[in-house]
């Protein structure tokens, strides 16, 4: 298959050989979906974006994310440094703890929005998204006026999500026992073992160093199948993520839209006082936000898509969608947007669809209960 130069996570030559559905994902090619459940057994049970996301709810699913990006932080000082980066606090957390975290321009918008793992004061490591990897570490590094040593480990390091309510089995039937609280982290010999995730479920991220993913993935994939569950592609890592109300970057997060408008201020602590984008930030939680990102539930067979205008009764459009998609789980069409502060919980919209009037109801994230504790 022709890649074009895209680059290639450390199981590209396994996903190939799987038959999987490939895209680009910030400039690296990953998998999509697979077209059957793949085991010791061989084909055991069907595969796609449905049975992929239902594996997950009610099993466990493997997915490869090593697209993510990688950075390292090391010094004196550390922890004061990026405190005065990102938008959230670091003294929050302890040391083997995670958070997620939002890098910001001066004028609010964001750059990327990750998750920082906090060993000590003096030693971090961050996880951005695949496409801003690059941007995060340039702004790091930049900004690094104490000597510390910032590096973009971005191809050192794959990355293994095991997600749903089975992910305790499947890391014993490989070998690994390990008691985690929710957004706390340890290592395994040379892997970083995080208890997070972006679907809603129970799960880990495996961060094992780049030529050791494979032997790892291999191993998770002959005993996943024993357990009801599925290799699984970002095409499912999308629908879980949405039924939870999850934001992806360039969707419901970029540099026109802020935490505050993506209804992340709870990742936003002002009141420590300093962070990159703090006077755009307080001007606008001080003013109030003009658009926030709201759960739309649709109320027919529509399914809402972004990009597509909300309007109210009136026909005014009050919002527009910035993702969307099918609910495996409610058998629904649902999305997030960013509409008007004004329209309550409740309210009924529309969208045109192809030419084709739909309703929705503007309601709570997330759509599903959240399992990940």
């Amino acid at each position: 298959m022709e890649n074009s130069g895209a680059l290639e996570s450390p199981l590209y030559a396994w996903h190939i050989a799987a038959g999987a559905k490939l895209a680009d994902f910030g400039g690296w090619q990953m998998p999509i979906e697979y077209p059957k459940a793949i085991g010791d057994q061989g084909e055991i049970a069907a595969g796609g974006v449905l049975n992929e996301h239902q594996a997950v709810r009610s099993s466990v699913g493997i997915f490869d994310v090593s697209h993510l990006g990688k950075i390292s932080v090391h010094g004196i000082g550390a922890l004061a440094f990026l405190n005065k980066i990102f938008t959230n606090d670091l003294n929050r957390i302890g040391h083997g703890s995670a958070q997620y975290n939002l890098l910001c321009t001066q004028d609010g918008g964001v750059i990327d929005d990750l998750i920082v793992y906090r060993y000590d004061d003096e030693k971090f490591f961050i996880i951005p998204n695949a496409a801003n990897c690059e941007s995060v570490f340039q702004v790091l590094v930049a900004a690094n006026d104490l000597g510390l040593t910032i590096t973009n480990d971005h191809k050192k390091y794959g990355v293994l999500a095991i997600q749903g309510p089975k992910s305790d089995e499947l890391l014993a039937a490989i070998g690994i026992k390990v008691d985690l609280d929710y957004m706390s982290f340890t290592e395994v010999d040379s892997m970083i073992i995080c208890r997070t995730g972006y679907t809603g479920e129970y799960g880990y991220e495996l961060i094992p160093l780049w030529n050791e993913a494979l032997p790892l993935w291999n191993k998770l994939v002959s005993a996943v199948a024993s357990l009801g569950g599925q290799v699984c592609g970002l095409g499912s890592r999308d629908t879980l993520r949405t039924e939870m109300g999850y934001p992806l970057h360039g969707h419901e997060l970029s540099l026109s839209i802020s935490p505050l408008q993506a209804n992340a201020g709870w990742a936003v602590a002002l009141a420590k006082g300093h962070m990159h984008g703090f006077q755009a930030l307080m001007k606008e939680k001080s003013s109030g936000v003009t658009r926030i990102s709201r759960g739309i539930k649709a109320l027919d067979r529509g399914i809402p898509r972004a990009e597509m205008s909300l309007l109210n009764s009136s026909g005014a459009v009050v919002g527009v969608v910035t993702s969307g998609t099918f609910s495996p789980t409610l058998k629904v069409g649902i999305g997030l947007a960013l509409i008007s502060p004004e329209i309550s919980y409740g309210a009924k919209l529309s969208i045109d669809i192809r030419g084709r009037i739909c309703e929705v109801e503007v309601t709570k994230v997330p759509f599903v209960p959240s399992h990940v504790r």
